[in-house]
């Protein structure tokens, strides 16, 4: 174990193969950027100090990644990853070791990185190293015949055919002594085929001083995957969701078809609950005992309470859905909501910042925006709460047990008393009586001996 513990993070890259002008560390990855995944594992270790190194886009990085606790330095131009944590060298601790990270690898588990970390000791470098069927693009690791000893890593564009037919490979992330980084980060050459300061070239210097080199596998060998390409990164995705889903089935979550599930956030589900095709979940998303999710449902920092059911298309930010409630299909429910239990939402209805007491129903075709709606109160098909005057919102506010026909319009803001029944068809720009019919329309007339238009 080491007394202190540094943790850099390589988030410099242009990342070219991305064609993007975004930088290739704030590409998402399950809803976040790389680095942000990144710097949540770093955390996780509870290290002295976390610095990043920063280069294209480095503002933006900043901008997009917040934290008190990250120190931010500038790798201009880029020269390679020994360059990297040289322009990081000043901020290290004297003693301790520092642990190298990048920013384009977010898959890496805090076990795999425990038992790297706990492996070595201030006098000894650690490697985090993996075995892969196909090598394409790694260093690989060189190891003394005799001994099997870690001798040094070769760059795969550095290396010849015998040196690249070995399946051992460095991942890059590595464990160095505070005291070894501080001497030899300056002695660091570019004498390569790519003319660039290797970080990986430490590993020589260490065992030219006899300094002991040990190696750590991944716990998955998928956790050390990079991106350096569209492609590479919806690889990740599917990893990534792969192995969420992994989780949730374990904790006994009734997934449909594992596959088609994304969860870009957090899920925390109680028991029984039951998800079916091609749900999206974003932010952090509670479903507690009982829930169902229906096809093709998108979820963004939502609570359902027990026993509820969340019908398919339905589309619901922010809100909060009370206990057996009924929502959709095809409802959607906007920020700053709040159900209480047994409220039904149906079809083609969008609600937006209202609180909908226990027992009420809005079923077909309605817009309910600004409003408070008290118990057991019925919508009727194709109302509307009329909450926007051009300039400013206005609130509607509907007491217990009221009945509102279809086609209604409520022009905010206005009061529909307790126990008010609202005739179809109205539009009701005042407060009602309680208890009372209220209606607003026109005379109903035929004409005698009208005669629709026809063509000539």
């Amino acid at each position: 174990m080491v007394s202190k513990l540094n943790i850099v993070i390589l988030a410099a890259g242009l990342g070219k193969r991305m064609q993007s002008s975004l930088p290739k560390v704030l590409h998402e990855l399950a809803g976040k950027p790389l680095l942000a995944h990144v710097v949540d594992l770093a955390r996780n270790l509870t290290p002295d100090q976390i610095c990043i190194v920063i280069g294209h886009g480095g503002d933006l990085v900043k901008e997009k990644i917040p934290g008190s606790d990250l120190t931010w330095v500038t790798q201009i131009p880029q020269l390679g990853t020994g360059h990297a944590l040289l322009q990081a060298q000043p901020h290290l601790d004297q003693t301790g070791a520092t642990l190298v990270l990048y920013g384009d690898v977010p898959l890496v588990g805090i076990e795999t990185l425990k038992r790297l970390v706990s492996a070595v000791s201030e006098k000894q470098c650690g490697l985090l190293a993996a075995v892969l069927e196909n090598p394409e693009g790694y260093g690989r690791i060189i190891r003394e015949q005799d001994t099997s000893n870690i001798c040094r890593i070769i760059e795969q564009k550095d290396a010849d055919a015998s040196q690249l037919a070995i399946r051992e490979i460095n991942t890059g992330i590595m464990i160095i002594p505070n005291e070894y980084l501080h001497e030899w980060l300056p002695k660091l050459e570019n004498k390569n085929a790519q003319q660039e300061y290797y970080l990986t070239d430490i590993i020589k210097m260490a065992v030219d001083q006899n300094i002991s080199v040990i190696s750590s596998e991944a716990v998955h060998s998928w956790e050390i995957l990079g991106v350096n390409s569209k492609q590479q990164l919806v690889e990740l995705e599917r990893i990534y969701q792969k192995e969420y889903a992994k989780t949730l089935l374990a904790k006994g979550v009734m997934l449909i078809d594992a596959a088609r599930v994304d969860v870009r956030g957090e899920l925390i589900c109680g028991s029984d609950v039951e998800i079916d095709v091609n749900c999206i979940f974003e932010g952090t998303v509670i479903l507690e005992d009982n829930v169902k999710v229906k096809a093709n449902c998108i979820l963004k920092d939502v609570t359902v309470s027990k026993g509820s059911t969340i019908h398919p298309f339905s589309h619901i930010e922010e809100a909060k859905i009370g206990q057996n409630c009924k929502i959709g299909p095809y409802a959607r429910i906007r920020p700053e909501t709040q159900l209480n239990n047994h409220v039904h939402i149906g079809n083609f209805v969008e609600i937006k910042k209202s609180q909908i007491a226990a027992g009420s129903k809005v079923n077909h075709l309605s817009y309910i925006g600004d409003t408070i709606i008290g118990q057991n109160v019925n919508i009727g098909a194709g109302t509307i709460t009329c909450n926007y005057d051009g300039a400013y919102k206005h609130q509607t506010i509907i007491e217990d047990n009221v009945f509102v026909g279809s086609d209604t319009q409520l022009v905010a803001p206005v009061k529909v008393s307790y126990g008010s029944t609202i005739g179809a068809g109205s539009t009701i720009t005042r407060d009602t009586p309680k208890n009372e019919l209220t209606l607003s329309r026109s005379k109903q007339i035929s004409l005698t001996g009208w005669k629709r238009p026809s063509k000539t």
